[in-house]
């Protein structure tokens, strides 16, 4: 198949469970693709409106199918030499439409043949040429072995209205996107993302290619609004480890990963010392290719993908014209 520059992916899923029979089209259509690709999972039970949805409760089962599909597809992209390939996951309720620019400047959307039509679709989608790529036949959802997220009592909510994070967000790649949807997912009304300022990075490695602030405020923001439009979001620079969350009242969650957990321990002794309300904090661990809550394929899978803003400026580096 010839290279196309941006595309978009479309298929249904049954369960919140890894995907395991949509790797063999991931990872045909990444390799179709050069610049951007959206995947877009449709399901019902992405409904987060409803009174009786509970992303809190799903919290590890959604961070799970976002790293599978994730990691496959940016293993994918690597594997030929696309480190700069855009690649973005979004999780979408059937029953809601797309925003009405949803598709601008894509080259080819790709169906998962076999799967009931995708509803609500914007013009510029349906006028794009369709291809239909073949998933794989055997389905290995049973293999796939998860320990769902629990809450310590029946009285915790079922989501956040101001949910917190904050990181560097440099050349936004797929741990910050899944670390940024966990945080989306979670939250009722806002997200609140502090991006580390400028001043505070003159010692990382290969400085002269890190993007300037205003680069990864608006991929951090175009991100976010892709995911889930509904939000408000509030994107400010940081030169601290507590941001918004050292004085913000209104606070309720917090996202971090497991590399930056020992800041979430500095915010909460920060807020207490200001007598504000806890933070409820929440851990992604999946990107970490320490994490054994996986299945031992998709471990090695995830080892030999590199998620790290580090690895992507030295590969730019080294592959300078």
């Amino acid at each position: 198949m010839s290279s196309i520059k941006r595309t978009v992916l479309f298929a249904h899923i049954d369960h919140i469970s890894a995907p395991h029979r949509l790797g063999p089209a991931i990872a045909s259509v990444t390799a179709a693709t050069t610049e951007a690709l959206v995947i877009v999972l449709l399901s019902q039970l992405f409904r987060t409106a409803e009174s009786t949805s509970n992303p809190v409760k799903r919290w590890d089962d959604v961070q799970r199918l976002l790293t599978y599909v994730y990691v496959k597809a940016t293993k994918a992209a690597q594997d030929l030499g696309k480190v700069l390939l855009d690649i973005s996951v979004v999780l979408k309720d059937p029953s809601q439409s797309f925003p009405s620019n949803f598709g601008n400047g894509m080259d080819m959307c790709f169906r998962i043949q076999g799967d009931s039509p995708v509803p609500h679709l914007p013009h510029s989608i349906e006028t794009l040429p369709q291809v239909f790529v073949v998933p794989d036949q055997v389905i290995e959802a049973d293999r796939w072995h998860f320990v769902r997220f629990t809450p310590s009592c029946d009285t915790s909510p079922s989501s956040y209205p101001v949910v917190a994070l904050g990181g560097t967000f440099d050349h936004l790649h797929a741990g910050h996107k899944i670390l940024l949807s966990m945080a989306a997912w979670i939250a009722s009304s806002k997200i609140i993302v502090g991006i580390t300022d400028d001043e505070l990075l003159r010692n990382k490695s290969n400085k002269h290619v890190l993007e300037s602030m205003a680069v990864r405020i608006e991929r951090t923001r175009s991100f976010l609004q892709l995911f889930r439009p509904d939000l408000e979001y509030e994107i400010v620079a940081i030169r601290d480890v507590y941001g918004p969350t050292g004085w913000d009242p209104n606070i309720q969650a917090l996202v971090v990963s497991m590399e930056t957990l020992p800041g979430a321990a500095s915010i909460d002794k920060k807020r207490a010392a200001e007598s504000l309300p806890p933070l409820r904090t929440f851990v992604i661990d999946v990107i970490s290719s320490e994490s054994e809550k996986l299945d031992h394929e998709d471990m090695e899978m995830l080892k030999q993908t590199k998620l790290s803003s580090t690895f992507i400026r030295d590969w730019i580096v080294k592959n300078a014209v």
